[in-house]
């Protein structure tokens, strides 16, 4: 949907959490920021270098003003001798300074999630053989053969539809395969996103929620109060204290969150986290899962989750297989392979672009002499577009690049605009080249 988006002549206002959607579209991030709102131009890589720079300052100058406050406090509290003779102007500027040291907002902090792992499981987590399942005429799960070992970390990637959670399902032992055999390891403690979903009493509140109504969760093997627990999930105490019902969908999925990291795992299965998610909780909890022990299975359309968390990645691909890749998200999207469509995406125009199988018994199209030397150019031409693309961003977030004649701007923000265009058709067009050329 981007490229459509970004052809379009008038001004876009949109909302996301997907950071490699926003870094493609952006051209300017406005932020709510302790109830103002804040303009940051550019795009995402930008803002978040222009935001810690921010932060920086804010915090340089809060540290100063402290300073100075601790100095009048102590002025103020000089000797009664020292007072009777006192300044009232700046008695006045103590108060004044006090009122605004009160009326501070903190950022808000970043998150801290901790997930509690379970003792170690055995080496072999999932030993899944020639497995298969299909509804009807429809293969659901082509025959295929996993070993799920220790520590592993594996990316589930296809589109909606094509048996993902099924797949999920049959690996956790909730549902039998047709053929083939699944056998679990020694010791395993499965932590499952996705039953947490169903489980929240909108009646209690946060904290009753997250350890049956108890209030210590274990953490590291320590109990730890569980208002402080929640901190780490973004929840300040008040918002400990609310009733699940008085929540918004993003704050819901903490909750789940935090409950399922109160409980020890050390295999934790995560089937679609990221949605309605806001991206400080999406950072947190993917620096949380690059810390966890144990072993781990994502589900997610999220590209930049799964290249940040995943080490591995099993692909529902158009012929009709299941493969494993070594690798995130962009490490099989480099392939130039397509992701298996489900049956309303096949009724079309038989586009392959979309993902879909090529018509059973249709003739394999060849590259012809033009498109094969298209396609040695295209590499070259994408690494040129990026290191231009690189160096004008790099000149753009300088503090005094906005200060330049009004006219050169806009030329630069435009040359970065066209050349960000001209790279994601590039990349697109070397994606069909390259699907073509490996059948």
């Amino acid at each position: 949907g981007g490229a459509a988006v970004r052809g379009w002549p008038g001004a876009v206002l949109f909302i996301s959490h997907d950071r490699t959607f926003i870094d493609k579209l952006a051209t300017r991030i406005v932020e709510v920021d302790r109830g103002k709102l804040i303009s940051w131009p550019g795009n995402y890589q930008d803002f978040l270098r222009r935001k810690e720079k921010a932060l920086a300052d804010e915090e340089k100058e809060n540290a100063l003003f402290d300073k100075r406050l601790a100095e009048e406090e102590s002025w103020i509290r000089q000797g009664i001798k020292a007072r009777r003779t006192r300044n009232e102007g700046r008695v006045r500027a103590l108060k004044a300074m006090r009122e605004v040291r009160a009326q501070r907002i903190k950022p808000p902090g970043k998150a801290r999630i901790h997930i509690e792992d379970a003792d170690r499981s055995g080496r072999k987590v999932i030993t899944a053989k020639n497995i298969s399942l299909a509804f009807g005429d429809k293969q659901v799960i082509p025959p295929m053969s996993l070993k799920i070992l220790r520590g592993d970390r594996i990316g589930l990637v296809g589109n909606n539809g094509v048996g993902k959670s099924t797949l999920l399902r049959i690996l956790l032992g909730e549902l039998a395969p047709e053929t083939g055999t699944v056998k679990h390891g020694t010791n395993l403690e499965v932590g499952y996103f996705d039953q947490f979903r169903q489980e929240l009493d909108p009646e209690r509140t946060v904290a009753q929620n997250i350890n049956d109504g108890s209030d210590f969760v274990q953490v590291n093997g320590k109990p730890r109060h569980v208002i402080g627990y929640l901190t780490g999930f973004l929840f300040s105490p008040k918002r400990a204290m609310t009733p699940v019902k008085a929540l918004s969908g993003g704050e819901r999925n903490r909750v789940i969150l935090a409950r399922l990291f109160a409980q020890p795992s050390n295999l934790l299965v995560l089937d679609e986290p990221t949605n309605d998610l806001d991206v400080e909780t999406l950072e947190v909890l993917e620096e949380q899962l690059v810390e966890y022990p144990g072993t781990l299975i994502v589900v997610s359309h999220d590209r930049a989750f799964l290249d940040n968390v995943v080490t591995s990645t099993l692909v529902f691909e158009a012929d009709g297989g299941i493969q494993e890749y070594v690798g995130g998200y962009s490490d099989w999207a480099r392939r130039g392979r397509a992701l298996a469509a489900t049956d309303e995406q096949n009724t079309g125009s038989g586009s392959r672009k979309g993902g879909a199988a090529p018509p059973a018994g249709a003739a394999r199209r060849k590259l012809g002499y033009r498109e094969q030397q298209e396609l040695s150019a295209l590499p070259e031409r994408i690494a040129e577009l990026e290191t231009s693309i690189h160096a004008l961003q790099e000149e753009s977030a300088e503090p005094d690049f906005y200060s330049l004649p009004h006219e050169e701007v806009q030329d630069k923000l435009q040359q970065l605009a066209d050349w960000q265009t001209e790279l994601d058709q590039a990349t697109e067009r070397w994606l069909e080249l390259e699907e073509i050329a490996n059948g």
